[in-house]
């Protein structure tokens, strides 16, 4: 065979070796990079921070509704610590004070239905008679003798890089309901509320002295399923128990004679020969509930209790609870309040409004 033909042979040959070969790669390395391009970012975003995904919800919040806040009067707030008086806007202070009150990553119907609370007692609280004055003019402290109240720069403290989607989210709650109250007779209510119940509310003159018909007892289940505050137990030596409650339990014979009201909290008890009310028990203790069990093991006393808060009212974890089932705002507060209506200041509170 000529060397021309030899040598030609041998391009042809080539050819088709070239072709398979470039093809190879192209396989073995454009086409995987092709392939896993795509999926980086999704892999990315799978393992964004639940802090980023509730930023990136409390940003929805804010496009969907409204978060301006317009107040018709200020509240003189008594600054305890630092012994000055701050003047909030009322739906900034409703704002603050639901902040201090509620979990912000609760739902936002139950923010709302906490901002209503909040409203309701402070124009509540004003319109009542007041029998205590405090210093400088101030209306209100920020303690839980009136509502806790803390300002922007103490929830930057404590919230963190969370500061932001946490405020937006509950001004939105707070905007959805500004101006309205809750009412009973056309009169602003007792707005009672606290952490978590035993699995019901408690019968305002259960645990106070006035029977309030719009505070009645209700079942209130989410409670056990959602709140970690739901049991708790403290344990007292004999000694430590008879230094509280000022009695001696050498004349304890038997079992802890306990008497309960409707919703399952102790009304009364008899420690050490003399007669408690549940009450005074939870308070002088610091117990979490009156809802509680008394065992004794050799010289210590185990009080467990279910519960926490004084139960009148609305049950923040139980608020949640039924948002989280759908329920909106109006219906939990339907729930909680029994009987009661939905009304703006202007319409219930014309007196208040020209006062201030």
């Amino acid at each position: 065979m000529h060397n021309w033909q030899k040598k030609t042979k041998q391009k042809n040959w080539k050819k088709p070796s070239l072709i398979f070969i470039s093809i190879l790669l192209i396989f073995m390395f454009v086409i995987p990079s092709l392939i896993v391009i795509p999926f980086k970012g999704e892999k990315e975003v799978a393992v964004s921070t639940e802090a980023e995904q509730a930023a990136d919800e409390g940003a929805e919040v804010v496009k969907q509704e409204n978060q301006t806040l317009v107040s018709p009067f200020d509240i003189r707030v008594l600054r305890t610590e630092q012994h000055t008086v701050e003047e909030i806007p009322l739906e900034d202070y409703v704002a603050h004070v639901v902040a201090s009150e509620m979990p912000a990553d609760f739902e936002l119907e139950a923010l709302k239905a906490q901002g209503l609370a909040a409203r309701t007692y402070i124009v509540h609280f004003l319109m009542q008679e007041q029998t205590e004055s405090l210093p400088d003019g101030a209306d209100v402290t920020d303690t839980v003798q009136h509502q806790v109240y803390k300002n922007e720069d103490e929830l930057r403290q404590i919230w963190g890089s969370d500061y932001h989607w946490k405020i937006d989210k509950i001004k939105q709650a707070v905007a959805a309901t500004q101006g309205t109250i809750i009412t009973y007779e056309d009169q602003p209510i007792t707005p009672a509320f606290f952490s978590t119940s035993n699995g019901y509310t408690e019968n305002s003159e259960d645990y106070w002295e006035n029977e309030l018909p719009y505070l009645r007892t209700v079942a209130s289940p989410w409670d056990e399923e959602i709140s970690p505050k739901f049991l708790d137990q403290k344990v007292f030596t004999q000694a430590e128990l008879e230094n509280k409650l000022a009695v001696d339990l050498a004349n304890q014979s038997g079992d802890f004679q306990l008497i309960r009201t409707e919703s399952q909290r102790v009304e009364s008890a008899v420690i050490g020969g003399q007669t408690f009310s549940g009450r005074d028990i939870r308070e002088q203790l610091g117990l979490p509930s009156n809802d509680f069990t008394i065992t004794k093991k050799n010289d210590h006393y185990v009080f467990t209790t279910k519960g926490f808060g004084h139960g009148v009212g609305m049950s923040q974890y139980g608020a949640n609870g039924m948002a989280q089932e759908g329920k909106d705002y109006e219906d939990i507060i339907a729930y909680y309040y029994q009987g009661t209506k939905l009304r703006s200041l202007e319409q219930a509170t014309p007196t208040l409004l020209v006062k201030k």
